[in-house]
Formats: C-alpha cells, sequence, structure tokens
C-alpha cells in the first residue's frame, strides 16, 4: 500500500489514530515517526492557510498524556512545527481540553495546539489532536491535512529551539478560579473545606487535580488512586465506561467514606463520578445531574445527547427539570456541532453530552472536557452541603434502568456501509408492517418503543466508523429485554452478512 494511502486509514473521525509500539501479536506498527512528523508538517501548512499567517508566524503548542510512546512522537511533532519556521513550545504531560485552552489563555493565546493521545485505547496505541481557536479539528479538515501529509517529508529542526510551557499549572489555576466564583464562599481561598473528594486517575493525565485543584481549594483528598502517569495503566484502563475501573472508584469512595468520587480518561475529556454511597454516575445519571445543575441557570433550553439515551432520561429532562431533549447522534464531534447549529439559530441549549461522558458546555466554549465537568459538580456538591443537602437529591426523581444490553452485530462484507444502510431501511419497513411504534425523528438508525407483552425500547444503527451494526435494548421489567432482542432477531432474518448470532447471547 502507498505511502498516502496508509496515512489516510490513519485518520478516525476527527482525530489521527495507529498502533505507534510494538509488543502485540498482530499488531503493526501504523504510526510511525516519519508519519508523525509528516503529519504535523501538513498540519502546519492547513493552519497557515487557514490563518492567513506566514509558517514562520505561527505558534503552535504540543502536550501528551501518559502513554509509552509519547516522548519521541513528541519529538517528530516538534521537529516538524519548527521545521517549517513555526514557533514550537513544549507543554510537557497536558490534558485534551488544556491543549484547547491555551489558545485562549492571555497567557499562552497560541495559533494552535497539538496533542498526542489515544483515548482510553491499550498501551500500544497512540494519536494526535488537532485544536484551532474554533475548536477541534473536523473530519473534512483532518482529511485535507492526511492529503498533503501523504505529499510532503519529513523535517528535521534543532530541537533546542523549542520552548518550554507550564501549561497545566495555568489550566489549574484557571479551574481554581472557577470553583472560587462558583461557590462564593466565606473562605474564599479554600471553599472546599469540608468535602471529601476521591479521585481516580487511572495513571493518565488527570492525577493533577487532586494537588493543583482540589488540595488548592481545601478538599480532603485521602483515598485517591492511581495518580502517577504511567503509560503500561498497570490497574485498570483509563476509562470510565469500563466496569473494572468504575468499581475500583466505587470501592475507593465506600472504603474512605468520601462525599463523591471522580474518574477521568486518560487525556482527561471525558469523566464520570460516584456518590457517597458507591452510587455510579455516569451515562444517563450523568446526563441527568449536568442538565439538574444547569436547569436553573437556562431554564426551557435544550439538552442534546447521543442516540442510545433512555426513555427515562427523557421523562426526567423533560417532565422534571422542564427541559427539552433533543436525542442526537453518536459521536462527541456530532452532539457538538448540533450545540453549537441550535445555539447560532437562538434555540439556547447549554448542553451538548453523550453516554460515553463527553460533555462540552455552551459556557466553556463548546469544549469537551471532562475536568470542567467536574468543576460543575464540584460547586453543586459545595451548595448542597451548605443547605444541608446533597448531589444525590439532584437526580432523586430520575428512574433507574431495570435492565439493558448492547449487542454489537459484524457485517461481513467489504461494502459494509451500503449494506448496513439496507438493513436499516428493511428493518423499518418490517418492524411498521408488525405494526411496532418506530420513533420519529430519528438522527441515527431506527428506534422502536415497545409497550404491553414487552416493555421498553431498541436502537438499531450503524457503527460511525466499524464494520458493524450495534443494538442497544432496554427493558422495564423482567425478562423484557429478551423479549425486545427476540423481535429484532425476527426483524433481521435472511440478511446473510450479518452476524445475528450474537443476539443468542
Amino acid at each position: 500500500m502507498s505511502d498516502d494511502k496508509v496515512i489516510m486509514n490513519l485518520q478516525n473521525g476527527s482525530d489521527v489514530r495507529g498502533v505507534a509500539l510494538e509488543g502485540v501479536a498482530g499488531e503493526n506498527v501504523t504510526l510511525t515517526r516519519e508519519y508523525t512528523n509528516r503529519i504535523t508538517g501538513a498540519f502546519v501548512k492547513w493552519l497557515a492557510d487557514k490563518t492567513g499567517k506566514k509558517e514562520t508566524k505561527l505558534k503552535i503548542a504540543v502536550g501528551h498524556d501518559s502513554r509509552l510512546s509519547a516522548d519521541f512522537l513528541q519529538e517528530q511533532v516538534i521537529k516538524a512545527v519548527l521545521g517549517l519556521g513555526a514557533v514550537a513550545y513544549d507543554c510537557g504531560l497536558a490534558t485534551t481540553p488544556a491543549m484547547f485552552m491555551s489558545l485562549v489563555y492571555n497567557e499562552t493565546k497560541f495559533d494552535g495546539s497539538i496533542m498526542i493521545t489515544a483515548s482510553h485505547l491499550p498501551f500500544n496505541r497512540n494519536g494526535l489532536k488537532f485544536f484551532t481557536i474554533d475548536g477541534g479539528m473536523e473530519k473534512s479538515d483532518l482529511t485535507e491535512v492526511l492529503k498533503i501529509a501523504g505529499q510532503i517529508r519529513a523535517l528535521e529542526a534543532d530541537l533546542q529551539k523549542v520552548i518550554s510551557c507550564n501549561l497545566i499549572d495555568i489550566y489549574a489555576q484557571d479551574l481554581c478560579q472557577k470553583i472560587r466564583k462558583g461557590i462564593d464562599s466565606t473562605d474564599f481561598y479554600h471553599p472546599l473545606h469540608g468535602l471529601h473528594i476521591v479521585v481516580d486517575a487511572g495513571n493518565g493525565a488527570g492525577g493533577f487535580f487532586v494537588e493543583k485543584v482540589l488540595g488548592q481549594l481545601g478538599a480532603d483528598t485521602s483515598g485517591s488512586q492511581f495518580l502517577e502517569p504511567d503509560g503500561h495503566f498497570p490497574n485498570h484502563i483509563p476509562n470510565p465506561e469500563n466496569k473494572q475501573a468504575m468499581e475500583a472508584l466505587q470501592g475507593a469512595v465506600i472504603r474512605n467514606k468520601a462525599d463523591l468520587g471522580l474518574i477521568f480518561d486518560t487525556d482527561v475529556d471525558r469523566m464520570s463520578a460516584v456518590l457517597s454511597d458507591g452510587r455510579e454516575i455516569s451515562r444517563d445519571s450523568l446526563i441527568a445531574m449536568m442538565a439538574a445543575i444547569l436547569a436553573p441557570t437556562y431554564p426551557h433550553s435544550t439538552i442534546i445527547t447521543d442516540s442510545v439515551t433512555s426513555d427515562k432520561l427523557t421523562d426526567f429532562l423533560q417532565n422534571v427539570l422542564h427541559l427539552k431533549h433533543h436525542r442526537y447522534m453518536r459521536g462527541y464531534k456530532n452532539v457538538i456541532n448540533e450545540c453549537k447549529r441550535l445555539n447560532a439559530k437562538g434555540e439556547t441549549s447549554p448542553l451538548a453530552i453523550e453516554t460515553s461522558g463527553h460533555g462540552a458546555l455552551k459556557e466553556n466554549y463548546y469544549l469537551d472536557d471532562g475536568a470542567y465537568l467536574a468543576v460543575k459538580l464540584l460547586i453543586a456538591a459545595a451548595l448542597a452541603k451548605r443547605e444541608n443537602k446533597s448531589l444525590e437529591n439532584l437526580i432523586e426523581k430520575l428512574q433507574p434502568i431495570f435492565e439493558e444490553a448492547e449487542y454489537r452485530m459484524a457485517i461481513k462484507c467489504e461494502d459494509f456501509k451500503a449494506y448496513g444502510k439496507n438493513v436499516l431501511k428493511t428493518f423499518e419497513e418490517r418492524a411498521r408492517e408488525k405494526g411496532y411504534t418506530v420513533v420519529t425523528p430519528s438522527y441515527e438508525g431506527v428506534r422502536l418503543s415497545f409497550k404491553g407483552n414487552a416493555n421498553g425500547w431498541a436502537l438499531l444503527r450503524q457503527s460511525l466508523h466499524d464494520p458493524k451494526m450495534p443494538l442497544n435494548v432496554e427493558g422495564n421489567g423482567a425478562g423484557d429485554c429478551k423479549k425486545i432482542t427476540d423481535m429484532v432477531k425476527e426483524l433481521l432474518q435472511g440478511f446473510d452478512k450479518l452476524d445475528t448470532n450474537v443476539l443468542n447471547r
């Protein structure tokens, strides 16, 4: 395969991702030093064209998470930036949201930034995220960058010319100021005094939050764990959606009798939480809690979520908080862009959030920032404590999910997108013929609602990037999940290139 095709294959939505280290059987290195250099050089050229500045006038920040391949990839990124005459700033260990904020802060105001990360993916993977002042790069823009990368050579430069920038300190201080302002405590410097907060950083880049934010504000952080950056990720996958990771935090909260537990992914653009009783606040419950926090400031506004949220969340948002629920598509860039679109046309939408924990607020540059979500939770926790209440009170009227399941059915053919599109069309036609309720509008896939013998819903959709069709099912009573799954399976009969055997498990 030619170099330009290999480079194009590194695109994963709006990010670059690939295998950066050897050591896993069957996984050859794809994100090489050379490709990393060439892609960075292409970004610098693209940014110069976008901003109208000469390459030599650009100031570009470079940061990374705790991955084992971070150092040698960062070296190539900096070489490419310097090689084109731009000014390179080494931000060292950083977070993805901090790298965007480096374009905003008066102390920095860079023209662009590059974060070396592959989020929660295994230790041998890595990637690149690019930012301009407009936010994260769009998929179409990255495609253009990768086309340029296929046409240029790697660059060399004197690494001594790089400028150091202690970005994480600037970012942490900004978070501290936001918390102080939000709580408006008589103890201005220690507004979190009296709160016991446990953090699980999963050996990613989020350990700074304990010392540089919570510690500065007077919180008790005893029991916090896995704060040291370690690209082997020896304790658990740094992913709030991972069951083992969440159980580790739940155990820490209960053992230490903490008021709240926070867990971040590797690059801190996602977050979930655990309440004092060990209850997990993630997926629908995290969305509900953030919406409850925002509702008084943005009454009757619209909350945008991805497609797999529960009907119970819709009921809570609309009938308890009196907000609108706009159930959109999966993909954090999709929900963020929809949030921007609604606000631009005059419909107030303060929050775009995925069940994965990616949450972006209008008031925070539409940036999916796990630390900022944590800031909003901490402010709410402190204010609740002041009134002898707790965070639990915010979502006490959210009905719990009774049972749920997700199946990922492989599409076994080359043109999987066309095949999946036909499956969805036929699936909807058959559902209507059966008299099942097809939920409209549906911005992604086909969603069915069931009442009577089986009570709940099912959503069949195509994966954003992979040759798979995920099926999400939720049941409201014992056995409803299986009943609904069986009905879905009947609707999918005859599709020989769709692996429906997984529905039997």
